[in-house]
């Protein structure tokens, strides 16, 4: 294993647009459902919709986080029906789960997400049992990444040194708390949606546009 990330035995791996490529575009699917929420939840037309829903991405992480801080909603209920998508645009990648499958010691998923439909992520790409678990939105009490208050409930829950943790993560702003507490960060910038905002090169140690290669090089071997 290269030197530089031969102390890791903590691979934590984000699951949207990071386990997947941006262009499979899941996020179309939902961003359809929360769209309908909206609408429903607030009585406007589609375009209001969408004006609300990325606004409350982009100040409060997620929108689930933007409409439970503004509306009060019931999150489950919210997480149900805009996961309530196909799966047909996700392919399994065998390198891929070769490479993570090949990576010494633990290797978990931490996603704003939740673990229901984590679970049938995984489950398409093929990579159903490759993680120790999911820490989810619901574990992280509806208070999404970045905010620094998941990343220590994940290392004190799960047991995790952030000095011997990795995070691959496609949000650049997601990295930061994981740097502050000592994690080595690999940002996989492959085009998501705002995936560069705040982004700077003081907390992101690596940077990759695919998985598969940096996984690949960290054997010394080629994709």
């Amino acid at each position: 294993m290269r030197a530089d990330l031969a102390h890791v035995d903590t691979w934590i791996f984000d699951l949207d647009n990071t386990l997947y490529p941006a262009k499979a575009d899941l996020f179309a699917l939902i961003d359809v459902k929360m769209g309908e929420y909206i609408q429903g939840l607030l009585g406007c037309d589609p375009a209001e919709a969408r004006i609300v829903q990325k606004r409350y991405f982009m100040e409060h992480g997620t929108t689930l986080s933007g409409l439970m801080h503004h509306h009060g909603i019931e999150p489950r209920e919210f997480l149900d029906y805009v996961h309530d998508i196909s799966m047909e645009r996700l392919a399994v990648d065998t390198a891929l789960n070769a490479h993570i499958a090949a990576l010494p010691g633990r290797r978990l998923i931490f996603t704003n997400g939740d673990a229901t439909y984590a679970g049938r992520v995984l489950d398409r790409l093929g990579l159903a049992g490759a993680f120790e678990l999911i820490h989810d939105i619901h574990a992280c009490r509806y208070v999404p990444k970045p905010d620094p208050s998941g990343y220590a409930e994940l290392c004190s829950v799960h047991a995790v040194d952030p000095t011997r943790a990795a995070f691959f993560e496609d949000m650049a702003r997601n990295l930061k708390p994981a740097k502050a507490i000592g994690m080595t960060t690999i940002w996989v910038n492959n085009g998501s949606e705002a995936g560069n905002h705040d982004h700077h090169p003081d907390f992101i140690d690596f940077e990759t546009d695919h998985l598969t290669p940096f996984l690949a090089d960290i054997f010394g071997e080629r994709p």
